[in-house]
C-alpha cells in the first residue's frame, strides 16, 4: 500500500511564474524525498512604485510517497 502526503510551500522568483515554480519544486526536493507532483494553488505578484511587475508568487501543494 503507497501512502502519499500533502505539503504546502510558497516560492518566488523575480523572472516568471514558471521560474517561481521549478525553484519551489527544486527547494522541495532538496529536503523531500519521492516528490511526486504540485498543484499550483494560487499566483500573484508583486508591484514596484512604478506599476512594474517585480516580483511573481506562487504557493503550491507538493505531494511525495512515505516510505516504510
Amino acid at each position: 500500500m503507497t501512502v502519499a502526503k500533502v505539503t504546502e510551500i510558497k516560492a518566488s522568483s523575480t523572472k516568471s511564474f514558471d521560474d517561481a515554480i521549478k525553484a519551489g519544486i527544486a527547494r522541495a526536493h532538496k529536503t523531500l524525498k519521492n516528490v511526486k507532483s504540485a498543484w499550483i494553488e494560487n499566483q500573484e505578484v508583486l508591484i514596484d512604485e512604478k506599476g512594474n511587475v517585480c516580483e511573481y508568487r506562487v504557493e503550491m501543494k507538493i505531494t511525495f510517497i512515505l516510505e516504510d
